[in-house]
This record gives structure tokens, sequence and C-alpha cells, in this order.
């Protein structure tokens, strides 16, 4: 078996096994005090097989507060709170970390308190578009005693050990970095200088906690801010840190502000293990590797010894038992994480608490209970025999989770493949993972004996049929959206065809494309297109190994595609649907790409030559022998209105309700299924 499975130690504290769920914010704490929410939460992840939590982010700092419903300890009244956190992390025979946390300059002022942000130096933020303060020497020393001090609580609290924060860019970062510390004293300089103040935050918490206590720092392996600190000068500080009396390092990516995507869809798993693993060459104590991590790869990294233990936050949000479902070898009922970011980083990013696309308990535990008990955990009291109509993800969330509850389960699919939408949204580079989720789903259908019947049609006919034969006792349909399509003059002969088909491959493009719509699905699609005719990661393996290409035309034939593609889009702005964590990323795609893009544009007519658009400067004529529409769908619900009011027990669900994100589609298939 993988030594990701066997005990680890960090310091004097042995661990069960090497996964570490690492911190992240959940805003489940409204007031920073620790909620049911919160405690039953993490109790189900420790339920789960992991072996070390880490509470994120705890703020310590009582002037310069976290707000919107992070949790804290800057106060000795939060510690019955959090020691029934602990308490409950322990039963379940978890550890639990508490991750001591100060923002700095990355702290958001104008919405969440009244003082201003605080750094090194007084160097504008492009995270928060505001510039800090620059910290007094008293302040500093100030800073230094509230981490000691939260870390003092988190003893007196029952956590395991603490982390100290110098990752992404926040204050320890700030520090440490060229870019955010000007200073002329003694904490700014050279790099030995600029380690002077997470050098002291380490020596006074471990003098606060003693000897034997484990103390971790979290680090940026390398911060890929242009002028900023490598993975060179995180070797450096990660040495002098084990010097001063560390028991760990957790290794992350970037700063909040790199351009370079640390933790979307398009990011390979594993991608920035490289980083932990020069560090470990260069330290005694364990670390952690992060960042896109799963627990196959996991195993690999930690057999391999690239790093000691395994950080992931997301995946465990994604499925509660994921260590004890990997410990066992079950790989394929693990619920993926696809790295959508929808459910957490975004409506983090837009102050809401953190849901997950893939699973619909994640955050809800705690509501959600009936008695010890979640739903999936409960059998209906009146089994029903149930016809789902259509296999895209809320049809198969749906069944899944009726058929746990002990229904019986029938899927009627029109095609010959399930997913739905699904299909089309993980066409585009870098999207495929959507596909794991339509794989898990499946799976999980297949494992409960629900049959899907492929390429049957749906009819009220024949529903109606088998429903008055006693059949089916109830009918839910989730026959999805349709694209559509605008009212805009098209001259004969000229191609257009839907950004869908082409996602799927059923539409064959010429060289000069137009999109109409600059939504998600318009950009996905451009993407898609934009790849075509560029050479692949192995081509690019061969040619750099054999130094065959200079590295301008290495990245000219990763970029340079076989078609000339324009995005036109009406309103002002690219991609406004798309989450705020993946949206940068991908406009910046579109650019290395060498797509044109044009907002702010009317389409007036679709002629022979080209596609004629009106903008504040005038009417123009684009090239296109091919147009692709993207301009949204609508519900597909034709079959649910034939047979309203002929049926009982009729359900709609999903995009053939409304059509939205993912996330709501199997939320709500899910609040739909525990019903009965």
């Amino acid at each position: 078996m993988s030594k990701l499975y066997s005990p680890g130690k960090i310091g004097t504290l042995e661990i069960r096994n090497r996964f570490v769920m690492t911190a992240m914010g959940l805003a489940y704490c409204p007031g920073g005090e620790i909620s049911d929410r919160l405690v039953e939460f993490f109790r189900y992840r420790a339920r789960g097989g992991v072996g070390l939590i880490v509470l994120g982010a705890v703020g310590i700092d009582p002037l310069r507060k976290i707000d919107h419903d992070m949790v804290y300890m800057h106060d000795d009244s939060f510690i019955p709170g959090l020691r029934r956190l602990t308490d409950a992390v322990h039963a379940e025979g978890a550890k639990i970390f508490a991750q001591l946390f100060h923002a700095g300059r990355y702290a958001r002022t104008k919405e969440y308190y009244g003082v201003p942000a605080v750094a090194p130096s007084a160097v504008p933020s492009k995270f928060t578009g505001e510039t800090p303060q620059e910290l007094t020497q008293s302040e500093i020393t100030e800073i230094i005693s509230f981490f000691a001090e939260g870390a003092r609580r988190a003893k007196e609290a029952g956590f395991d050990g603490v982390e100290i924060i110098g990752n992404s860019g926040y204050l320890i970062g700030q520090f440490l970095s060229p870019l955010t510390n000007k200073r002329t004293d003694r904490y700014g300089g050279d790099l030995q200088a600029r380690m002077t103040f997470p050098l002291e935050v380490i020596d006074k918490v471990r003098q606060t906690v003693g000897p034997d206590y484990p103390v971790m720092v979290r680090v940026g392996g390398n911060d890929f801010m242009p002028g900023g600190n490598t993975n060179v000068e995180a070797r450096q500080f990660c040495v002098a840190a084990e010097k001063a009396g560390v028991d760990a390092i957790s290794v992350t990516g970037g700063w909040h502000e790199t351009q370079v995507p640390q933790l979307t869809m398009e990011v390979p798993p594993g991608a920035y293990s490289y980083l932990a693993k020069a560090i470990k060459e260069s330290v005694s104590i364990p670390v952690v590797a992060c960042n896109r991590m799963n627990a196959k790869l996991g195993e690999k990294i930690v057999d391999e010894g690239i790093a000691d233990f395994i950080g992931m936050a997301r995946p465990f949000i994604a499925d509660a038992e994921l260590a004890a479902k990997a410990e066992k070898g079950e790989y394929e009922t693990i619920r993926p994480c696809v790295a959508c970011n929808q459910g957490c980083l975004d409506n983090i990013f837009h102050h809401k608490s953190v849901e997950c696309l893939a699973n619909a308990e994640a955050g809800r535990e705690a509501e959600l209970l009936k008695g010890s008990l979640l739903p999936l955990q409960i059998k209906s009291d009146h089994p029903e025999k149930i016809l789902v109509i259509g296999a895209g993800v809320a049809g198969l969330e749906y069944a899944r989770v009726a058929a746990t509850r002990g229904h019986q389960v029938t899927i009627w699919e029109e095609n010959t493949q399930p997913g739905g939408q699904v299909l089309v949204a993980s066409a585009p580079p870098g999207r495929q993972d959507f596909l794991r989720l339509k794989d898990y789903l499946v799976n999980a259908c297949r494992s409960l004996n629900i049959e899907i019947c492929f390429g049957k049609k749906a009819t009220a006919d024949n529903v109606l049929a088998e429903v008055k034969a006693g059949v089916f006792d109830r009918v839910v349909v989730a026959t999805g959206a349709k694209p559509i399509a605008p009212p805009i003059p098209v001259e004969e002969g000229v191609l257009v065809v839907q950004a869908w088909d082409v996602l799927k491959n059923q539409a064959k493009t010429g060289s000069n494309v137009v999109i109409v719509g600059g939504g998600a699905v318009g950009v996905e699609t451009a993407l898609y297109l934009a790849e075509i005719g560029t050479i692949d990661a192995s081509t690019l393996r061969h040619l750099m190994i054999y130094q065959a290409e200079k590295p301008e035309e290495l990245y000219r034939l990763l970029t340079q595609g076989i078609k000339h593609i324009t995005v036109v889009e009406m309103v002002k702005g690219i991609g406004k649907d798309i989450g705020p964590s993946s949206r940068w990323s991908m406009l910046a795609l579109l650019r290395k790409f060498n797509v044109k893009t044009m907002d702010q544009t009317k389409v007036v007519a679709i002629k022979q030559d080209g596609v004629l658009v009106e903008t504040a400067q005038g009417q123009e004529l684009i090239p296109a022998d091919t147009v692709v529409l993207a301009v949204g769908s609508r519900s597909d619900n034709k079959l649910y209105e034939e047979l309203k009011g002929q049926i009982d027990k009729l359900v709609l669900i999903g995009d053939a309700r409304k059509p939205r994100k993912m996330l709501d589609a199997i939320r709500e298939a899910y609040d739909e299924a525990i019903k009965n």
C-alpha cells in the first residue's frame, strides 16, 4: 500500500495518514464565532479519514478583522467555541491545526473595517485596488504579539498545532518580497533583512507554545511575480525557518496578483509539485505538496519522495470521504473536484459562503442532518418506481440520490451517451475535468443498478402509457435546454452553426470565424477553435528536450492556430458570466491565442462575405466564412408542459426548469430527490 496511507509525523505529533486538508476561508461563522455549520462540515471530513485539517483563515488582529463570516481568534472569548470544533475533529480520529492569518495589504478595508490596511510599505495592491499604510516599528511588534497570542489561544482551544500563513502575498509574504518591502530599517533590504519579520514571528510563536508544540509555515514556492521571489528565495527562507524552530513546511504556489493561474481547471494536476520537491531537498523537516492534487497523484508524490504529505482543500469539500475511499482503492467512487471554483472561490469573491458544484451537501451538513444522519443515510418510507428523462448532470444526480434512498430508478436518454451539456462544457482546452464529474455520476448510477436506456426518446404518449400501466409512480423531467437562434438577417448559403454543435464536434468551421456572443460559451468556443493547428504537449516536450526550436518559436507554435477568430458581444465586457477566479485567465488566453474581441458591438446582418456589425464608430464588415452563434439557451420543457396535469407526481429540474450554472442544477436535483 502507498505510504500516503501510513502515519506521518510533524514534530512530536503523529497523524494517521499523509492527507492534509489545507486552509480555506469558508465564511460559515457569523461574527467570527464557531458555528454548528462549521463544526459539522469538519466533523464529516474528519470522519471521512483525512489525517490533518488546517482551519483557516483565522483572524488574529483585533483591529484589522477579517469580515465576511471568517473565524476569529483575537480574544480569549473565542476559545470555548474553538474547543467545540477541536473536540469534534478529535472524536473522529483526525488532528487539526489553526492557521494564524494576517492579510496585510490584501485586506479590503473599504468593504470590511474602518482602519486602513497595513503592510511593510505603502505599495498599492492590484488585488484590492487600495494603498496600505506603512507599518511603524511599534505596530510590527504588536502584530508579532498577535501571532503569538493566537498560537497560545489555539493551544488552549485544543488545536494540535498552528500554521503561520506566509503564502499567496499575505503579510509575511509582503515582508519577504522586494516588490512590497521598500523599508530602510532592519525589516527591509536584502533577503536576509526581509526575513526578519517572519523569523521574529516564528521565534515569538515558538517561545509562546513551547518546544514540543507543532508549528508549520505555509509558503509560496514561487511568487510568480515579475521581480519577486522565486523558488531560490523560497528555499532560503525555508532553511532559515527550520533553524528558527518550524516543524513542517506547506508549499503552495504564487500570489493572488500573479498572472500565472494557480488553481483553475486549466492548471495540470500537480503542476507545482516541483516547488515542494526543491524545498524538500533543502530542509530536513516534513514538506506538504499542494495545488491541484488528487489521491492517485498524491500516492505517486509521497511514494517517490517528492513530498511527505499531500495538501488539498477543494477535493475534500467535494467529497468528505475522499481519504477513506482512496485507501480502499475505490477511486471511481470519489466525487471529484473539477476545479471550476463556482461554489468555492467565486462565492468567496462575491461575499457568499462556500458551496460545491459537485457536492450539494457541502456546507449544509448541519442544516440537512436529521438526528445524526444525512438524507442519503436514510431510506425512504415510501419507495417509488421513478422515471428520469434526461441523463445530464441534473438527471444523473437525481437518479443517484433517489436510488441511494431506496427508490427504483430508470433513466431514458435520447442520445447515445450521458452528460448533456457537460459534453459541451468539457470541450474547450483545459476544461476536461468536467468529464470526471460525468463519469462519477454514471458510475454511481450503475453501482446502484439504475438502468440507463440510451437512444430512448420520451414522448407524452410513451411516458403516459408507462405510468398508466404502473411501471412508474413518478416522472422527473430533466430534458435540459436548447441554444437560441437570434433574429438576425442571414443571406442564403452562409454557414451558420451553433456553438454547442462546434464544441461537440458536430459542426465544421472554416478559416475565418466570427462568434456572435461573448459570454462564457462564446469564450470557450473561441478557445476551442483557437487551439486547432497548435502543437500538443508531447510535441513540445520533444522539441524542447532536443532544443530543436528557440523558445520564441515554441511559444508561437503553441499559440498560433490555423483560424482567424473574432468574438462579438453586444454589451460591455467579454465573459461577464464567467466566475472571477477563472475569467481573468480565460481572457488572457484569448489574447495569447490572438483572438480578436469586440464588445458593445451589434450584429446587423450575416452576409455571404462576412458579418456586418455596428459600433459607436459606425458599421463595418468582419470577413467570415463561418458564423458561430453563442447567444444563450432556453429551457427545453415541451414534454413537461404536455405531461402537466396528467401525472400526479411530475417534477421538473435542471435547465429544463431554468438555464443556469451547473452548481444550481445539481443542487436542485439533490434537494428534489431527498423530498420523498
